[in-house]
C-alpha cells in the first residue's frame, strides 16, 4: 500500500503520473514480446536461423521473465515500482540495443534474455503502482485498462511494425525500441510519486509450497494453465509462421491477420469479464466459464491440426480471440484462495506461465525443424499439424480431469430435492 501519511492524489494526477507511464511500460513489454512474429522472416534471412533457433531466440523472453518474477516482486515491495522500473527499463533498453547490433544467434539470444529481464516485470510494476495510488473500488476496472493497453502493444507489433520496416530494417526497429524503453523508464522516474516501502522479505519455501498445495490453485491451474502457456507461446511467433508456411499468405497479409488477432485481445479481455459477470448472476461458476473457453480453444487448435483450409484466416484470429479466456485464471485464483496467499499465488502463476510459454515456443520450433523446408524456406503443413497435435494432447488431461470432477457433483445434485437442487446449483462451484 502507499504511504498513508501522504495526501491522496487527484484522479487526473494519478492518470498522468501513475497510470500512463507504467501502462506505457506494459505496452512496450507486450510489443517486444510479440514483435518477432513479424520480424521472423528478416531474422531468418539475416542470420540463417533454423525453426529451433528462432523458437529458442523468441522464447528467451519468457525464460528470463520467469527468472525475475520472484526477485522483482520482492524488490517492488522493498523499494517501490518507481525505483525498480528505472533499473529494469535501463536493462531492457540495453538488451534492445544489443539485439540491434547482434551479429549471430548467440549474441541475439543473450540480448533477448536481457530484454526479458528488463521488461518481464512491467505488468507487476504497473499493478503495484496502481494498487498504491488508485481507489480500491476502481482497481478492477483500472487493471482491465492495463490489460487492454497490453493488447494494444501486441497489436502495434504487427502492421505498424510492418509499415516502419518500409523505412528501416529490423535493426533500426530495435534501436527505436531501445530509445522508447529508456524514455519510458525516465518518465516513470520523473513523474511517478514515491511510495512507502516494506521489508521485502524473501518468501520461504513453505510459503511457496502453500500456494501449490492449495486445492483452489491446483484445480484452476490443472484446467487453464497449459492453455495459457500455449496461448502465450504460439501467438507471439508461430501463428504467423503457420500462416506463411501452411496457408502461404504473403508477409503483408500475415501482418494484417496478426494485427487483427492481436487487436482482438482487447475485445476478448473485455468480453471475458462481461461473460463471467453475466454467468455469475445465473449461478455459473467462473471455472465453468473457463472450462467452456478452454474447450473451444482446443477445438480451434484441432481445426488447425486438420488443416481446415477454407477458414485459415478466421482460425488465426479466433485463436487469439478465444485464447484470452486463459487470463481468467488470475481472477479465479484471487477469489478462491485465502487473502494472505493471493499475492504469492499471482507470482507463482506468472512463474509457471512464463516457464511453460518458453517451453512451448522453443519446443514447437524443435518439432517443426524435424522436417526439411522447400526451396522457398517454407516448412510443410504436416510439421505444423504434428506440433499443434502435441499441444492439443497436452491440454486434454486438464479438460478430462475437470469433467470427471463434475460427475460426482452432478450425481449428488440429482438426488436432492428441487429446492436443494436450486441452492446447490447456484451457489456451489464444482469440486
Amino acid at each position: 500500500m502507499g504511504d498513508q501519511s501522504s495526501p491522496r492524489m487527484s484522479g487526473v494526477a494519478v492518470f498522468f503520473c501513475v497510470f500512463l507511464p507504467f501502462a506505457l511500460g506494459h505496452y512496450l513489454s507486450s510489443l517486444v514480446r510479440n514483435v518477432n512474429a513479424v520480424l521472423a522472416p528478416d531474422l531468418v534471412d539475416a542470420l540463417a536461423l533454423t525453426p529451433g533457433q528462432l523458437g529458442l531466440l523468441t522464447s528467451a523472453f519468457f525464460f528470463a521473465a520467469a527468472l525475475v518474477q520472484l526477485p522483482v516482486g520482492m524488490a517492488l515491495d522493498r523499494y517501490g515500482p518507481r525505483k525498480v522500473q528505472l533499473v529494469l527499463m535501463t536493462c531492457g533498453a540495453l538488451g534492445a540495443l544489443m539485439f540491434a547490433y547482434g551479429q549471430n544467434f548467440i549474441q541475439l539470444l543473450i540480448a533477448r534474455t536481457l530484454i526479458g529481464v528488463g521488461l518481464g516485470g512491467c505488468f507487476m510494476s504497473a499493478v503495484k503502482a496502481v494498487s498504491t495510488w488508485v481507489d480500491p473500488k476502481r482497481l478492477p476496472s483500472v487493471q482491465g485498462y492495463l490489460i487492454a493497453v497490453g493488447g494494444l502493444g501486441a497489436a502495434s507489433s504487427t502492421m505498424p511494425v510492418t509499415k516502419v520496416l518500409q523505412y528501416m530494417d529490423w535493426r533500426g526497429v530495435f534501436i527505436a525500441i531501445a530509445g522508447l524503453i529508456a524514455c519510458c523508464g525516465l518518465l516513470i522516474r520523473l513523474l511517478s510519486p514515491p511510495a512507502a516501502t516494506g521489508s521485502g522479505k524473501a518468501p520461504t519455501v513453505k510459503s511457496i509450497l502453500d500456494v501449490y498445495r492449495n486445492p483452489a490453485f491446483r484445480k484452476t491451474t490443472s484446467l487453464v494453465v497449459v492453455s495459457h502457456m500455449v496461448f502465450f507461446g504460439i501467438q507471439g511467433l508461430w501463428i504467423g509462421r503457420w500462416l506463411s508456411d501452411v496457408a502461404r499468405f504473403p508477409e503483408p497479409v500475415v501482418a494484417y491477420l496478426l494485427y487483427m488477432g492481436m487487436a482482438s485481445v482487447i475485445f476478448g479481455a473485455i468480453a471475458v469479464g462481461m461473460i463471467t459477470e453475466w454467468a455469475g448472476r445465473r449461478g455459473i461458476a467462473p471455472l465453468d466459464v473457463a472450462a467452456l473457453g478452454v474447450a473451444l480453444f482446443v477445438l480451434i487448435q484441432m481445426a488447425i491440426v486438420c488443416n481446415w483450409k477454407p477458414s485459415m484466416q478466421l482460425l488465426s484470429v479466433v485463436f487469439t480471440l478465444v485464447g484470452t479466456i486463459t487470463g481468467i485464471e488470475f481472477a479465479i485464483v484471487s477469489q478462491s484462495m485465502p487473502k494472505e496467499l493471493t499475492g504469492r499465488a499471482a507470482t507463482c502463476l506468472n512463474l509457471v506461465i512464463f516457464v511453460g510459454a518458453f517451453l512451448v515456443q522453443a519446443g514447437f520450433g524443435q518439432v517443426v525443424g524435424l522436417w526439411t523446408p522447400d526451396a522457398a524456406n517454407h516448412y510443410p503443413a504436416v510439421a505444423y499439424q504434428v506440433a499443434f497435435g502435441i499441444l492439443v494432447l497436452l491440454q486434454l488431461p486438464g479438460l478430462v480431469g475437470y469433467f470427471l470432477r463434475r460427475r460426482p457433483l452432478q450425481c449428488e445434485i440429482a438426488i436432492l430435492s428441487p429446492k436443494e437442487d436450486y441452492e446447490i446449483g447456484t451457489l456451489r462451484s464444482p469440486r
